[in-house]
């Protein structure tokens, strides 16, 4: 899964690097991102790409219940076409989720888990591939949501975890964002492992684990 992630540039820097219009003035450096909490995504305007803020977890525009959301912050990129909640927005509501890093947690047999940070060699932006819906209440509120797809684990994140989120190349971002495109054939190609020579991980301290630390120091190297 994708439980928690980093986005630890400026706005301009982010801007720049997607080429998008600004629609959100919340946005902020972050270090460790959780479900439930605003998060920035690229999606494709009329007149090109916008940025703006979405909650994460989805909500089907058919739930009852906005707290379905809390259960649906991934989606498998193999069941896609199988799960309602997920199927439409694979076809036609399709973001970019920006990141420098996200986190995952190596199971240890008899202690506990250790937190890993997993960036792109070298560091630097990129895309998780997300899908976007809109829900709204009885009322008329709008309540805007995101999940992350995940896959299959390369061989780096075999040996900490058994998924990993999709990271899209960024040559293959418009083809992703087009909404011209609701063919899954054409998408799926997409949807497979990032290389794992072009990734790199390394152990973080503990302070990653509580959600209410939000600061520089969740990217440090463990001690030791």
């Amino acid at each position: 899964m994708c439980g928690r992630y980093t986005i630890t540039v400026t706005l301009e820097e982010l801007l720049a690097r997607y080429e998008a219009e600004n629609m959100s003035a919340e946005y902020q450096p972050r270090y460790n991102i959780a479900p439930g909490q605003m998060v920035p995504a690229v999606i494709a305007g009329a007149e090109g790409r916008r940025l703006g803020m979405l909650r994460w977890g989805l909500v089907p525009p058919w739930a009852d219940d906005p707290k379905i959301g809390n259960r649906m912050i991934n989606a498998r990129a193999e069941t896609l076409e199988e799960r309602p909640a997920y199927r439409n927005a694979y076809r036609t509501k399709r973001c970019l989720i920006p990141a420098d890093g996200f986190y995952e947690w190596k199971k240890i047999a008899g202690g506990p888990s250790r937190p890993f940070r997993i960036t792109l060699r070298g560091g630097g932006l990129f895309s998780l591939a997300g899908l976007y819906e809109t829900w709204t209440s009885p009322d008329g509120d709008r309540l805007h949501t995101c999940a992350v797809l995940t896959t299959e684990p390369n061989r780096l994140m075999a040996d900490i975890h058994d998924r990993m989120p999709v990271i899209l190349r960024k040559e293959d971002e418009d083809l992703w964002l087009d909404r011209r495109v609701r063919e899954p054939a054409k998408l799926a190609g997409l949807l497979a492992p990032y290389p794992a020579e072009e990734m790199e991980a390394y152990e973080v301290g503990r302070l990653v684990g509580n959600v209410a630390n939000d600061v520089p120091a969740c990217l440090e190297k463990a001690n030791g």
